[in-house]
């Protein structure tokens, strides 16, 4: 996947997360950012990459956003790890 399409389905993500106020408080939460933060970062590898984590970390929310954004489960995955090898974060031989 590349760096585009990474940044796409971490969009897509992120529209699902904000769509659930339950589930954006949740991130928000977790992440230590707020709501204007988040949208001064929307650019950063970091952040659409810990959208991405907060979905992956629960295997309930992953296949609901996968099916809501009619993508495969594991899309979301190889974002993240694409994400991580454009911003430096990883290398091929050592990414999944």
């Amino acid at each position: 996947m590349n760096r585009e399409a990474a940044e796409a389905v971490a969009y897509q993500a992120l529209t699902f997360i904000a769509q659930e106020e339950d589930q954006l408080g949740r991130f928000l939460a977790l992440s230590g950012i707020g709501p204007m933060e988040l949208r001064e970062r929307l650019k950063d590898p970091a952040l659409l990459m810990g959208l991405l984590d907060f979905l992956l970390a629960h295997e309930p929310d992953l296949l609901a956003f996968a099916e809501s954004a009619e993508i495969d489960p594991m899309d979301p995955g190889r974002a993240r790890r694409a994400l991580a090898l454009a911003a430096g974060l990883a290398d091929e031989e050592t990414s999944p």
